[in-house]
């Protein structure tokens, strides 16, 4: 299988995944975890006629356009392209004593497909399926939503967000790569009043994916209506929510985080995600940066993941098939068919010198349930997960080694940065005709490039190929 990626967008676009890497406009900058960071924003203001007034738009446009060819194509994948145009106009008002407000409209229309081929009832658009609206057909269809739109408030050191807005942390993203970002309702304060310290706590009732034309459940899974992204647990339905758990297809998750920089060179983060009646999961990550001769600098890091069961695995079972029960657990490869229960320990060591920047990193997930993470934030993000993997299905084991190189800081060529990265994943075989998941290598590149005559424009460029074997049971 390959994939192939070629895009183009203009004022402030998006960018791919590495961490020293950001474009910047006159009015903001995309960072490498593609969160925008506004550089020029409305300040505070005298009256409620200069909110508006005073306010700022933020214009973006883009293209994104895939090629996928498989080696063997059956029924289940076939080769396909697409190609969507599309952009998005952001506008935050000013403060009125620290009030104010931000609404987006994203849109995306498919200029050219071939995904359904006759068929009517299948996409075989995969990842390529964000550049417009997956529709239960089997069709596409153009997409516009207002994916943002809450009011804020700002004191001091405290924001507070109420609406339909963007959520990064180590489980959740805003995970803006293609044509619209995976949004939330939610309710969001931070402060920064602790020297050193960010804490965070939102309580979140719904979530839009990428290709979703409408807000729905953060956990309920049903093909093309409610959450159908690649980390969903399929055995959590809600007709199987209903006669199973408690009966709540929309339960609230409550999301507490806390980054603590305050002793030099060490990062600490902590996370916490409560979906009652379903499973709790903690993250805890340290990061440590040390000076190795006069320009390298090595930075070690560790995360650790804990996943506990509060009533899913009764509900959909120990894997994210939905297929694993506590009568069929031991035939499946599972320990525990009704238990969600499990953990993932990550290691990583980044070594970083001018414009080069390596890294290697191990994850290991526990012989107990696949761990459940249907929100952009990939658990294994940064440690070893590549493009479009899932790498965190139980007694998983998965190594990668990472560059990147900035062509531009080097001096060699203006404008150019490429990042390329190589991961082995080894799936538990007793546990691969259940998941769908087999053994698989994966190599991965992507490039960008901007032009001094092209302001606030940049292209780029991904390739990644995966050698997988062959599904259990599967004739070709």
């Amino acid at each position: 299988m390959k994939l192939v990626n070629l895009s183009i967008a203009a004022a402030a676009v998006c960018v791919l995944s590495t961490s020293a890497y950001a474009l910047k406009s006159e009015d903001r900058i995309v960072k490498g975890n593609y969160q925008i960071e506004y550089t020029k924003v409305p300040g505070e203001v005298n009256s409620i006629t200069e909110m508006f007034t005073e306010g700022e738009v933020y214009g973006r446009l883009r293209s994104n356009m895939f090629w996928w060819d498989w080696e063997n194509e059956n029924s289940a994948v076939q080769d396909n392209n697409m190609w969507g145009l599309g952009g998005s106009l952001v506008y935050k008002t000013g403060y009125f004593h620290g009030f104010g407000a931000t609404a987006g409209f994203y849109g995306t229309v498919p200029v050219h497909n071939d995904n359904t081929l006759g068929t009517g009832t299948t996409n075989y658009g995969k990842a390529g399926k964000d550049t417009y609206h997956t529709r239960a057909d089997g069709s596409e269809g153009a997409m516009g939503n207002f994916a943002e739109a809450y009011l804020e408030y700002k004191n001091g050191k405290t924001n507070v967000k109420v609406g339909r807005q963007g959520i990064d942390s180590i489980m959740l993203a805003t995970n803006d790569t293609k044509m619209i970002p995976n949004t939330f309702e939610a309710a969001v304060i931070e402060n920064k009043d602790i020297p050193g310290t960010t804490l965070r706590a939102g309580y979140i009732m719904a979530q839009k994916l990428r290709d979703h034309q409408s807000f729905h459940s953060v956990i309920a899974y049903e093909k093309y209506n409610e959450n159908d992204d690649s980390g969903v647990h399929k055995g959590l339905t809600p007709a199987n929510i209903r006669s199973r758990g408690a009966g709540d297809v929309d339960p609230e998750m409550v999301l507490v985080t806390a980054q603590n920089t305050s002793v030099p060179n060490l990062k600490l983060n902590a996370e916490y995600v409560a979906l009652n009646g379903f499973f709790n999961t903690a993250v805890a990550e340290a990061n440590y940066k040390i000076k190795a001769g006069d320009s390298w600098t090595v930075t070690p890091g560790v995360r650790y993941l804990r996943q506990m069961d509060d009533g899913a695995g009764k509900i959909g079972g120990a894997s994210l098939s939905g297929t694993v029960t506590a009568a069929n657990a031991a035939s499946k490869g599972y320990k525990n068919g009704d238990n969600v229960d499990g953990s993932i320990i990550m290691a990583r060591l980044v070594a970083a010198t001018g414009p080069l920047e390596l890294s290697a990193g191990y994850s290991e997930v526990s012989d107990d349930a696949d761990i459940i993470a249907p929100w952009r934030g990939f658990p294994t993000g940064g440690y070893t997960r590549s493009m479009a993997q899932v790498d965190w299905i139980a007694n998983t084991k998965n190594w990668a080694v990472k560059a990147a190189y900035d062509f531009e800081k080097a001096g060699l060529v203006p404008g150019l940065k490429v990042a390329a990265d190589y991961e082995n994943m080894n799936f538990d075989d007793a546990k691969a005709a259940t998941s769908g998941f087999t053994d698989r290598n994966i190599f991965h590149v992507d490039a960008w490039q901007t032009f001094k005559t092209l302001p606030n424009t940049e292209f780029k460029f991904r390739f990644a190929t995966v050698d997988a074997d062959p599904a259990v049971g599967a004739t070709t």
